[in-house]
């Protein structure tokens, strides 16, 4: 089947998209109102994008309104935000804190979890994330009815019990985002393949069907 997505709704090519591109990490952001109020909410438009320097990218929808989110408005006037990753055992409070709570409430103290101090922003993180990346907001745009947001990562945090030497995390099993509207999955079930390189390739296939003479 092929389907024209100009011929479709938007909704309709949000069930499409959110089916297909799986699975999403989750990024449980935190963002500061200029009023102090500490917003918590939940985005799977996420992923990063770039290791030197580090950045992520967050892509937040508007509200049905067609208004900025909270979350949106608080980076772009604050300039910073903190991704928290969602561990099994957050998911009850992760799932909460997408409630559409009003802006002068903070979903942290519904959903009975405690604030953690930065380090290099004033924006707190979750305390019980196993990891959480404070960011600086590099960029914002206008993406259609989202909010395109790349952020530079300033300071890592990550639970003692799942950094080894040389940096290497194990250990780390965050909950990802499958189907919409509410479908999640584990990544405790994993597999680890040894990359192959071209002159590996080559040693076992000598007389490729492209190469020349043939």
């Amino acid at each position: 089947m092929h389907i024209d997505p100009t011929q479709q709704s938007s909704l309709e090519n949000y069930k499409l998209l959110t089916n297909l591109v799986v699975p999403r990490p989750i990024a449980w952001v935190t963002s500061m109102s200029p009023q102090g109020v500490v917003n918590l909410a939940p985005f799977s438009f996420f992923n990063a994008i770039g290791s030197d320097p580090v950045y992520i990218m967050l892509s937040v929808g508007n509200n049905d309104d067609g208004r900025a989110k909270d979350t949106a408005n608080n980076i772009v006037a604050s300039g910073e935000f903190v991704v928290n990753m969602v561990s099994e055992e957050l998911f009850d409070a992760m799932n909460l804190s997408a409630a559409d709570f009003p802006p002068e409430y903070s979903e942290l103290e519904a959903a009975q979890l405690h604030a953690a101090p930065s380090i290099a922003v004033k924006t707190p993180r979750v305390e019980m994330s196993p990891a959480s990346l404070e960011c600086k907001l590099f960029s914002a745009q206008s993406l259609g009815a989202n909010t395109l947001i790349i952020g530079q990562v300033v300071m890592f945090h990550i639970a003692d019990r799942l950094l080894g030497p040389r940096m290497h995390v194990s250990g780390f099993a965050p909950i990802g985002r499958l189907g919409s509207p509410s479908v999640y999955c584990r990544t405790t079930d994993r597999f680890e393949v040894a990359r192959i390189t071209y002159a590996q390739w080559l040693r076992e296939n000598p007389t490729p069907a492209w190469a020349p003479g043939r």
